[in-house]
């Protein structure tokens, strides 16, 4: 059964607040941490990561690779490794959220008149009943 206009427009109303109160939730509800790029790079990550391993294991096995009794490609290994965990983990993390053009005065004062809307009108459901 689709929502009357009077509806939608409250659903659109309470959603436009919400993005409003809490970005970062708003945006986890929504699902963005989940986008393609972030599964990309996530996929990416472990990708070197795994490519990593293996020049670790072959700069250890291959003693022609070492320099001066290093193992030059296990070091490379090393930090391609380093590298694909980083990249793996900072691909879930979001850049702020923030809305632009609203300072922290601003953000608070709207939190709380939708709070208080939102309470007064919980209030007259149950006072009409």
């Amino acid at each position: 059964m689709p929502l009357s206009e009077h509806e939608q427009r409250l659903l659109d109303q309470i959603e436009r607040e919400l993005y409003a109160e809490d970005p970062k939730f708003a945006s986890t509800v929504r699902g963005a941490r989940f986008r393609r790029p972030a599964r990309r790079r996530r996929i990416q990550g472990i990708a070197l990561f795994v490519v990593g391993v293996a020049l670790l294991v072959v700069g250890v096995m291959v003693k022609a690779l070492w320099v001066a009794e290093i193992p030059v490609a296990s070091v490379l290994g090393f930090l391609v490794m380093f590298a694909g965990v980083v990249l793996a983990l900072m691909s879930g993390r979001g850049h702020g959220g923030e809305p632009k053009g609203e300072g922290k005065a601003a953000q608070a004062k709207t939190r709380s008149s939708f709070t208080q809307r939102m309470e007064e009108r919980f209030r007259q459901r149950f006072e009409d009943q």
